[in-house]
């Protein structure tokens, strides 16, 4: 049977023979998806390998030298002392960077970035997923790594190590390149044969110094960015994580070699406090990060000032959780706080350190979360994985001001209801331990209300109402994150809307980390984002170009009324002439802002007439 492919003329009044158009149609379609398959670059991840270091196999454990006492102060050396907080146990000792040293790495740096500001978006990629890999192929590597380096338990890790970089990661490779690409610009009347775009351009080399609570993740999330913008990246590690930062940097540029690029685009720095503002105020550094406290922050960004080197800041914060009294399920949320107090035992910028309940739900609270914080076992993470559910502390530099806060606020009315003290841990007796602790009744005007912990404290306020659970909110000098918890929309809004934070998280904990959003706090809690597209472009050169929209058929020229070569002298035409034509430019000029910016009809109108009397 034969169909006859042809549309009706009683319709169109014209045969179609659809058949060899649709041939032709799926021709150009198959040519143009061949034509793209065979031309794209590859982007597939490339294996690689890294040494992985001999503390993070099994058996160092339980033969490792114990440091009697834990410091990173090596006695008659000025190598930093690597140890595990958990335990006390030796990891490494690393030679710490010189002035000269700081020197000599941004300079490869730069070199290497020359290079590297070249490639395209799909070699960045590239790089991205040959890093992405490694890192979900070997996440029991880099979760023993941190652990023992931090402290924290392998679930930690997990969450806040491990998933953050993989989402950041993941983030980056789908969105970068659409972020990053040139963006048009609206014009206006007066220069509607311009057309406008923005361009984000590579920085050269810049500079993140991060803090030791996450050791992984805080060094490979400002990378990330670094590598999608074109940009070089020296990454200065704390002290107190400096063995691991060697490992995690490896990794880093195992993935640049592995796709034929130069692994001096990733430099890493440690060194102690005396040395750090020779990078800080480096005027080879065109941006930097900064992520740490806020005494420190005035003297990094007073030497960045230095130089006039861009500061992005985070300062970590005094996060409020507020739960209010028709919160859906109670139990959740609270499942949801111990999370968000308890986690990385509380060495967390966007941890919860004030819960603030209104006062039908604030009994419930307190009861519900005291048996449950007074069940937490702490200890060891790596040697007793099995009943460990809260880490160890950095180091007890901190335990006697957490101690003392905490018998201030009882003495002023406070109730300690679990902990409250430092852990000797029998099985780790050199290992940093403060004892998970809940203290309720806790009101603004205490301290402990008012100055961050980074402990694994769960302080507990009670707010009269929604509008004063709030203004507690916004009772301190911080402002990084927040969560609220409810179920009225108009409650849940007030809140978002009033509190004076940069982050805010409904029903929630700190889900506003793995959205792609932009992250950073206000007031106290420091200024600028990193993440999202705020956080990429930070690390770029905003670069605003304007150009002819039709070359050859319109451009910029001076009307001879206002052109400066058209003056002529007093002598030549006398002194009234001359008034005469400074008046006329006058009225011209001002004709041109009638017709360019009028906001009425007539106005514009007027302009018009003023520009052919005065041209």
């Amino acid at each position: 049977m034969r169909v006859q492919y042809t549309v009706n003329t009683f319709d169109y009044g014209f045969d179609l023979p659809l058949k060899p158009i649709l041939t032709i149609l799926i021709n150009i379609l198959l040519g143009y998806y061949a034509y793209t398959w065979l031309t794209a670059e590859d982007e597939s991840a490339v294996d690689f390998q890294v040494e992985i270091p001999a503390q993070c196999k099994k058996g160092w454990l339980e033969t490792a030298e114990v440091l009697e006492p834990p410091s990173i102060q090596a006695p008659f050396s000025s190598a930093i002392q690597c140890y595990c907080p958990a335990n006390g146990k030796l990891l490494g000792r690393v030679n710490p960077v010189t002035p000269e040293g700081i020197d000599r790495v941004v300079a490869k740096a730069r070199e290497a970035q020359l290079e590297w500001a070249k490639t395209t978006y799909a070699q960045r990629r590239k790089v991205l997923r040959t890093l992405q890999k490694y890192v979900l192929t070997h996440q029991e590597d880099i979760a023993q790594a941190a652990c023992l380096d931090s402290g924290k338990t392998r679930v930690d890790a997990s969450f806040g190590e491990i998933l953050v970089t993989a989402d950041k990661l993941a983030w980056t490779i789908k969105h970068g390149e659409a972020l990053l690409k040139p963006e048009a610009r609206p014009t206006n009347l007066l220069m509607c044969y311009k057309k406008n775009e923005v361009r984000w351009e590579p920085l050269g080399v810049v500079a993140a110094a991060v803090s030791w609570n996450y050791p992984f993740h805080n060094l490979l999330n400002p990378l990330i960015s670094s590598l999608m913008t074109g940009n070089a990246m020296i990454l200065k590690c704390s002290e107190q994580t400096a063995w691991s930062a060697q490992f995690f940097i490896s990794i880093a540029r195992g993935a640049l070699s592995a796709c034929g690029h130069s692994p001096n685009l990733i430099q890493l720095v440690a060194c102690w406090p005396s040395t750090a503002p020779h990078l800080t105020s480096h005027p080879g550094i065109a941006q930097l990060t900064f992520i740490g406290s806020r005494p420190v922050a005035h003297h990094v960004v007073r030497d960045a000032a230095k130089s006039l080197t861009p500061v992005t800041v985070e300062l970590g914060g005094k996060d409020a959780a507020i739960v209010l009294d028709d919160v859906k399920n109670l139990k959740s949320c609270a499942s949801i706080l111990m999370r968000g107090v308890f986690q990385s035992a509380g060495q967390n910028c966007v941890g919860i350190e004030r819960i603030i309940a209104t006062p039908a739900v604030y009994p419930k609270l307190v009861e519900m979360l005291e048996p449950r914080i007074r069940a937490l076992r702490q200890g060891d993470p790596l040697q007793h994985e099995e009943d460990v559910d809260v880490g160890a502390a950095i180091s007890d530099a901190g335990f006697s001001k957490l101690e003392k806060l905490i018998t201030e606020a009882v003495e002023q009315g406070a109730r300690l209801l679990v902990g409250g003290k430092r852990f000797v841990n029998p099985r780790a007796p050199k290992g940093h331990y403060f004892a998970p602790t809940l203290l309720v009744d806790v009101t603004r005007t205490m301290s402990i209300a008012n100055e961050e912990l980074f402990g694994p404290v769960c302080v507990i306020m009670r707010a009269s109402s929604v509008s004063d659970a709030i203004a507690i909110t916004n009772s301190t000098p911080y402002g990084l994150g927040c969560s609220v918890f409810g179920n009225n929309q108009r409650d849940l809004e007030a809140v978002t809307s009033g509190v004076s934070v940069g982050m805010v998280a409904v029903n929630d904990f700190a889900a506003y980390y793995v959205c792609g959003l932009p992250f950073g706090g206000v007031r106290g809690s420091g200024y600028g984002r990193f993440g999202g597209a705020e956080g990429l472009r930070a690390l770029c050169n905003t670069k605003s170009v304007c150009v002819d929209r039709f070359t050859s058929l319109a451009g910029t020229s001076i009307p001879p009324r206002l052109d400066y070569v058209a003056q002529v002298k007093v002598e030549e035409v006398g002194q009234k002439a001359m008034n005469g034509a400074k008046m006329m430019a006058w009225q011209f000029a001002k004709g041109i802002v009638e017709l360019g910016y009028g906001t009425t009809l007539r106005q514009r109108v007027e302009g018009i007439v003023r520009l052919v009397r005065n041209g």
